[in-house]
């Protein structure tokens, strides 16, 4: 009952959102939406830190749909100088830019039920859903993968870091626009899509297998 009238006051968009979870999962590789993102941000604090940009872009049977992209940048209401080196999102500038609530709202339209990729994931999603929290909604709700962990399910690597520049490097993957979220959204989303591809030549590989985190390498 209480969960009816905290609903109840729930913004149209965000019922929406929430609707999209009704529909059953087709819980098969091809015919699942993914939508791998990443943002950019004024640091590395999810409580205190904002977000500046995200980027996103869908996979959907084995293919980047660039037709399906996301692309937004917010007003800074936060300013920190020293990640302009890392970003170049300047506070001002020529970019259009929009508030943070409007940004999410537009974001959760896009995402729907897909499910989340992005490299390094669980920060991603973390200052997203502290965005979340600050206009008074709850978190995310999608499943999610991290192409850092999926990478570790190769047979042949060892629990380690990677950072995207280094896995970019080892796929042949070219690091255009690197450290701007719709750039780095897309070369997470062909990361996700080399590193399936090599773990099909390893073994079969099932919708489940994607979220395993066990270190069994006969299971992924």
């Amino acid at each position: 009952m209480f969960n009816f009238f905290r609903n109840k006051n729930h913004p149209a968009f965000w019922k929406d959102y929430l609707n999209t979870f009704k529909q059953k999962p087709t819980k098969n590789i091809k015919t699942t939406r993914f939508v791998v993102f990443d943002t950019e941000t004024t640091g590395l604090d999810v409580i205190n830190d904002r977000v500046l940009s995200i980027g996103a872009v869908s996979v959907f049977n084995n293919t980047i749909d660039v037709a399906d992209s996301f692309e937004i940048y917010l007003k800074q209401d936060e300013f920190n100088a020293e990640s302009v080196e890392i970003h170049g999102i300047l506070k001002d500038g020529l970019l259009k830019k929009i508030s943070e609530k409007d940004a999410i709202q537009q974001f959760v339209n896009y995402i729907g039920n897909a499910v989340l990729v992005a490299h390094h994931a669980a920060f991603d999603i973390e200052i997203i859903n502290a965005t979340l929290k600050r206009i008074k909604l709850s978190k995310l709700k999608n499943k999610s993968i991290d192409t850092g962990i999926l990478y570790k399910k190769l047979t042949d690597k060892k629990d380690n870091h990677f950072n995207l520049d280094i896995l970019s490097t080892e796929f042949n993957i070219p690091k255009h626009d690197r450290h701007t979220a719709a750039g780095d959204a897309y070369i997470t989303a062909l990361l996700f899509l080399k590193i399936i591809s090599k773990l099909k030549q390893e073994r079969t590989v099932y919708y489940s297998d994607l979220f395993r985190n066990s270190n069994n390498k006969g299971l992924i």
